[in-house]
């Protein structure tokens, strides 16, 4: 990935070095043909450039124009490709990274209100009292009605220590209330877990950050205590799983796999590298079942692929979400980033994931979801998004389906009963059960 970040830095400046010289020549003699110029589409640019700077109605930032130029082109490829600027390259280290600063809430953004699905354990949020179902309304007296995602991301986030103002309506309650909160170092557990009744153990992967195989060995290592019985089988939670870093989901594979194909990459249709498993993982020795619905997304679907594959797993849920796309991220001069699509993923036995998805051998349906007014979006829905591979083998249809009253919502470990008989997630159930019949 060095290597290949050292080369786009190298065409980039060779690309804005021929910008400039577009935008002079361009100037001398409007006669040019485009065959003598070997840039000249950057020369349209900078006529542009040129017109806006001169002629609009208010003085422009040039390096904020240039930024929003190389922001549309980028964009222009599909969903995931990105150009970031430095402030949101920072934010992007950061959620990689698994800790920041802010005040530790994690919020749903999806119903055009900003929703607290729950606190971080031990966060500024979490010992202020803030909980799931609360309503955020301002920061800092800015309403947050009608702010991009990012923006109110920015707004919560900053330097541990300082303070920030968060208007919001408690769940219960009919009046909003202002907290004054101080902003401290946040640590995001991407791997939890806890045993159940009958020995199984369950462990909820939230998604693929910096430290997530380390939180993985350690979660297993308290799952599996000497002064405890032996496990008889693992239940493993991917669902709303959106990816992340894909080396660790190709740890935590390794993990449960005895060696053969973990997954594969292809660029322009050449397979440029595959990723395979090793002897000796923690969790070779005992049954799995692998929860996902639509939201289990890029990482996490590389990773119950490579587990379908190889017969190590039975798959619960929903068809996962289809991001079969790999994003390269270069570091830019001046402290950007470019977020590129580089190559497709496919399983051990070739197929893509690529706005297919994971099929499940457990088809998991609910009756709200029936009733939504919310359509269900995946990959293939997105505008711009990279095209189903023609050709590609189908996946075998579920073995079973079962169905739900109510999609459970698991926001944090204590919404996973200890006891499976008093829960109402189906999906877990089946799991269950598919662990019985595999011991």
């Amino acid at each position: 990935m060095a290597s290949k970040g050292k080369r786009w830095l190298g065409e980039a400046r060779l690309v804005g070095a021929a910008f400039l010289g577009g935008a002079v020549a361009a100037r001398a003699s409007d006669a040019t043909s485009e065959r003598e110029v070997p840039y000249a589409p950057l020369s349209q640019l900078a006529r542009v450039l040129v017109q806006v700077e001169h002629r609009y109605v208010d003085p422009v930032d040039r390096q904020r124009l240039l930024e929003g130029a190389i922001k549309g082109m980028v964009a222009e490829l599909d969903p995931h490709s990105a150009f970031l600027p430095p402030r949101e390259f920072a934010q992007f280290n950061e959620d990689t990274g698994g800790a920041f600063g802010g005040i530790g809430v994690e919020v749903d953004f999806r119903r055009q209100r900003v929703l607290v699905l729950a606190p971080i354990p031990d966060s500024p949020a979490a010992r202020a009292g803030i909980r799931s179902g609360d309503e955020l309304l301002a920061v800092d007296g800015k309403p947050l009605a009608g702010m991009p995602a990012e923006a109110i991301v920015r707004a919560m986030r900053g330097a541990p220590g300082s303070r920030v103002s968060l208007t919001l309506k408690k769940k219960d309650a009919t009046e909003p209330t202002t907290l004054e909160l101080v902003r401290a170092e946040v640590h995001v557990r991407s791997v939890e877990g806890k045993r159940l009744t009958g020995n199984v153990g369950y462990v909820r992967l939230r998604q693929f950050q910096a430290d997530t195989h380390r939180e993985w060995l350690a979660t297993l290592a308290t799952l599996r205590r000497p002064d405890e019985p032996p496990l008889v089988g693992i239940v493993l939670d991917l669902r709303n799983n959106p990816g992340g870093l894909v080396d660790q989901a190709e740890a935590v594979a390794d993990e449960l796999l005895e060696g053969g194909s973990i997954y594969s990459m292809r660029h322009r249709g050449k397979v440029v590298e595959e990723a395979r498993a090793h002897r000796g993982g923690t969790l070779t020795d005992l049954p799995v079942v692998a929860l996902v619905n639509e939201y289990s997304a890029s990482s996490s679907e590389l990773l119950v692929g490579a587990l379908k594959d190889a017969r190590r797993a039975t798959v619960v849920g929903a068809p996962t979400f289809g991001k079969g796309s790999v994003q390269t991220i270069y570091e830019l001069p001046g402290s950007s980033g470019l977020r590129l699509t580089t190559m497709r993923y496919y399983t051990p036995s070739g197929r893509p994931i690529q706005a297919r998805g994971v099929q499940p051998d457990v088809l998991v349906r609910y009756d709200d979801d029936a009733q939504s007014a919310l359509p269900v979006v995946r990959e293939g829905d997105l505008d711009g998004a990279l095209e189903q591979e023609a050709g590609a083998p189908d996946e075998a249809p579920p073995s079973e389906v079962v169905t739900g009253k109510k999609r459970p919502e698991i926001l944090t470990l204590d919404d996973v009963p200890t006891d499976p008989t008093r829960s109402d997630d189906v999906a877990l159930l089946a799991a269950l059960r598919r662990l019985a019949a595999a011991r």
